[in-house]
């Protein structure tokens, strides 16, 4: 099989600078920079949501705006620290168990979005507990402002090469100049273009959920609501995700001879599911019933 046309990418390095210190390299990374600015703009966007008292119930808006900068400490360290644990336990935990030491090592192997998500859960529980403030509220903001992030952070791994697609003859596909990407399965004859499933998340679970979830809550009112924006993200991010996956190049570790898909549960004729589509289900569960709960509050 081959593809009559293809967009060829050129290459990009993951690294923007590296600076030799001697004993140490220092080293800024596209990935990196995708989290700052991600983190940036959550925090402006959430400043602003906080002073816009007339879509919260009462007219009063569930924090002071000045607290933003404290829930964004605590969002920070429960992100990297569960990207990188559900990333360890989720994907390939064999492989950290006989190199505990990597597990540390952020940039080999990257993090996981549903482990970063578990984990920015917790520390907005913990933040809010400790300070009185209702959770509901403070979720549904966070899930609106979380988008942008998103969307950078697919943008990163499409500059890094990474969680790309599977081989394609249509239209979108594309040529990755390096790493495992530019390999063609066998019987492949021409240019191995891909699925940019990086872009396609990010165009979803970035653009598209975050202007719908932002029109919701100021156009429609739904903030009045506790927990509604945040069972719409659920199901809405749950859902893309589980789509694009169908698209989405497997991890290596699951791929074997006997299961060239990938799949970490076989339904027969019907395929399988990976193990992102796995991860994806609780999502859109907890989003119907987060929907629901706040419908019979």
């Amino acid at each position: 099989m081959m593809t009559e046309t293809a967009i060829i990418l050129p290459y990009i390095n993951p690294e923007i600078v590296s600076l030799d210190l001697g004993v140490f390299t220092l080293t800024l990374r596209w990935y990196s920079c995708a989290y700052i600015v991600g983190f940036l703009i959550g925090w402006f966007w959430f400043v602003r949501l906080m002073r816009k008292r007339e879509i919260w119930p009462d007219g009063t808006a569930p924090m002071p705006a000045r607290h933003a900068e404290s829930l964004l400490t605590w969002n920070i360290i429960g992100i990297i620290l569960g990207g990188r644990l559900g990333y360890v336990s989720f994907y390939n935990p064999l492989y950290f168990l006989g190199s505990p030491w990597e597990i540390v090592m952020i940039w080999n192997g990257g993090m996981s979005f549903h482990g970063a998500f578990i984990g920015l859960i917790l520390a907005t529980i913990l933040f809010c507990r400790r300070n009185g403030y209702p959770l509901g509220s403070v979720s549904d903001a966070i899930a609106i402002v979380v988008t942008p992030g998103l969307g950078l952070g697919r943008v990163a791994n499409f500059i890094n090469a990474e969680l790309y697609g599977r081989p394609t003859t249509s239209l979108f596909g594309v040529v990755f100049p390096w790493g495992p990407a530019s390999g063609c399965p066998p019987g492949w004859s021409g240019l191995c273009t891909r699925h940019p499933t990086q872009l396609y998340e990010a165009l979803l679970e970035g653009a598209v959920l975050g202007i719908l979830l932002y029109w919701l809550a100021t156009r429609r009112f739904w903030l009045q609501q506790p927990w509604r924006i945040a069972g719409m993200f659920f199901f809405g991010y749950g859902s893309m995700r589980f789509l694009v996956e169908f698209l989405r190049q497997p991890d290596m570790q699951f791929i074997t001879a006997e299961n060239p898909a990938g799949t970490i549960i076989d339904l027969g004729m019907l395929g399988g599911l990976t193990m992102g589509q796995l991860l994806s289900l609780p999502m859109i569960g907890i989003g119907l019933f987060l929907f629901r709960f706040s419908q019979t509050r």
